[in-house]
């Protein structure tokens, strides 16, 4: 009862993004779980030592200290959510530490890697379906959920906007360069249509084979299949494109605060890792170039 009315205060009152809330009801979930398995089935008896053993189990594993934190988090906030309904007098998960991240260089593609990515795609149904797909997330940055969540309706062409609607607090409205409204107008009216086949009533904007809403499978497959003609294969992901697109915006002189506008961040931290990359390039051309460096 206590899980189901925290899940409906995360959707109702926190209007949390489905992703975000549905990895809030698995992490919690677990952990449920794992008390359960220990004899506790009221959460509201857990104590520091039992949020502790959960962490140490996480990470025994082998998951990885993001994972151990993201689900601390979700702990964390739960029994936030107890403590504000004086369910409990204490957040058993309050001063426990998170595990220390260990960052890794941030990848992106090339501006060179990028056409080269962008101009595989050929003029058969799959292949303008395809080009629309990477056009798209090179052009907007959206994230995955947020593209296979798109319909048909989100995207103004006459305007050159996608209207991206994820999180429920508030929409986004990003741009869209000419070669990404063209690729788009040209699935639209030309490809999009034979693909539906008989369900024509389907809204979303990008379908498979079967007229049905595009999946994540289907969307890394796509990208697996063009990462491995253009020579990324190990490199090419959703969120290396995502990055690609945040990165070569500052690079030709983006300012920070519309670039977290455009990629959906509610901390400008999250939109400051990018920062670093421009800053290192910036000194790599000084070393390279200037004559007294």
């Amino acid at each position: 009862m206590l899980l189901e009315q925290f899940f409906d205060y995360l959707k109702n009152e926190k209007k949390m993004a489905k992703n975000t809330l549905e990895a809030y009801k698995r992490d919690v979930l677990e952990f449920a779980a794992f008390e359960e398995a220990r004899g506790i089935s009221d959460l509201r008896q857990t104590q520091g030592t039992e949020v502790v053993a959960f962490l140490l189990k996480l990470k025994n594993t082998g998951k990885s200290a993001a994972t151990v934190n993201r689900k601390l988090a979700s702990i964390r906030a739960f029994y936030n959510y107890l403590q504000a309904r004086e369910e409990i007098h204490e957040n058993p998960a309050h001063n426990i530490k998170s595990p220390k991240i260990e960052r890794k260089e941030l990848e992106f593609l090339t501006m060179e890697e990028t056409n080269r990515l962008l101009a595989l795609p050929d003029k058969s149904l799959k292949g303008t379906r395809d080009s629309a797909v990477l056009e798209l997330l090179y052009a907007t940055g959206i994230r995955v959920s947020e593209l296979i969540d798109t319909n048909v309706e989100d995207i103004n062409l006459r305007m050159g906007f996608i209207t991206c609607a994820a999180d429920q607090r508030r929409a986004r409205i990003i741009p869209i360069g000419r070669p990404a409204r063209a690729a788009l107008e040209n699935y639209i009216y030309e490809a999009r249509d034979q693909l539906l086949r008989e369900n024509k009533e389907e809204p979303a904007l990008f379908v498979n084979y079967h007229g049905q809403r595009i999946t994540r499978q289907g969307l890394w497959k796509i990208l697996k299949e063009y990462g491995k003609k253009a020579g990324l294969e190990e490199k090419l992901t959703p969120n290396i494109i995502r990055n690609s697109f945040a990165v070569h915006m500052l690079q030709n002189g983006a300012d920070l605060k519309s670039l977290q506008e455009l990629m959906g961040h509610e901390d400008l931290s999250a939109t400051e890792v990018y920062l670093s990359v421009t800053k290192n390039r910036i000194k790599d051309v000084y070393d390279k170039t200037h004559p007294r460096a």
